[in-house]
C-alpha cells in the first residue's frame, strides 16, 4: 500500500508539472513517468545510489530523439550522442501472429528499466567490467551515482515496433570510473 501511495503521489506531482510546462513533449503518461522513476530508484537503492528525479527537459530531448529514430531510422537504435547526458535505448518488436495479424506490444516503463537492470548479473564491481562478451553499460547508467535526473520518451513506428529513449544528467559511464 505504501508503494502504491508513493507512486500515486509521484504521478500527481508529475501531472501537475507536465500541465504547467509548455515544453512537455513526452508521450509517456504521468503514471509511466512515475513508474520509470520508481523502477530506476529500485535498482539504485540496491547499490546505495541516491534517487533520481524526473526531468521534463530531459524527457523533451529523449522524446525528440525517439521521434527522430522513428522518422529517420525506422526505429533502429542509434545513440544521439547528446552532449552532457547519458542515454539508454530500448527496442521492442511488434507481435506477429501466425494469421499475419501484427500488433504493438504492451511494454511498460518497469519492463524497459528491468531490461537494462538485468545486465547487473554481467557486471563485476570489483573489476569494474562486464563479463566477457556481455553488455552491462545500460545497467551502470541506471545506477550511476552522480546522475540525479532522468527523462524518457517513446515512439511507435509504422511497423508497430517501438523505441524508448531515456536520458540522464549528469551523464554516467565514464571509462575507468565505478558507477557507485
Amino acid at each position: 500500500m505504501k508503494n502504491f501511495l508513493s507512486r500515486l503521489a509521484m504521478a500527481a506531482s508529475l501531472m501537475i508539472a507536465a500541465m504547467s510546462s509548455a515544453t512537455a513533449g513526452t508521450t509517456l503518461t504521468a503514471i509511466e513517468q512515475a513508474d520509470m522513476v520508481t523502477a530506476h530508484n529500485t535498482w539504485r537503492s540496491e547499490v546505495g545510489s541516491p534517487n533520481l528525479k524526473w526531468s521534463t527537459k530531459l524527457a523533451d530531448t529523449a522524446q525528440a530523439w525517439a521521434d527522430t529514430l522513428k522518422a529517420s531510422q525506422a526505429c533502429k537504435m542509434v545513440h544521439s550522442h547528446a552532449a552532457g547526458v547519458g542515454e539508454n535505448l530500448y527496442w521492442a518488436s511488434p507481435l506477429t501472429y501466425s494469421s499475419g495479424k501484427v500488433e504493438q506490444q504492451t511494454i511498460s516503463a518497469t519492463q524497459t528499466t528491468a531490461s537494462w537492470g538485468s545486465e547487473k548479473k554481467d557486471y563485476s564491481y570489483a573489476t569494474n567490467t562486464c563479463s566477457a562478451g556481455k553488455v552491462c553499460g545500460h545497467y551502470t547508467q541506471v545506477v550511476w551515482k552522480a546522475s540525479t535526473e532522468v527523462g524518457c520518451g517513446k515512439a511507435i513506428c509504422a511497423d508497430k515496433s517501438q523505441v524508448w529513449a531515456c536520458q540522464y544528467a549528469p551523464a554516467g559511464n565514464y571509462v575507468g570510473q565505478k558507477p557507485y
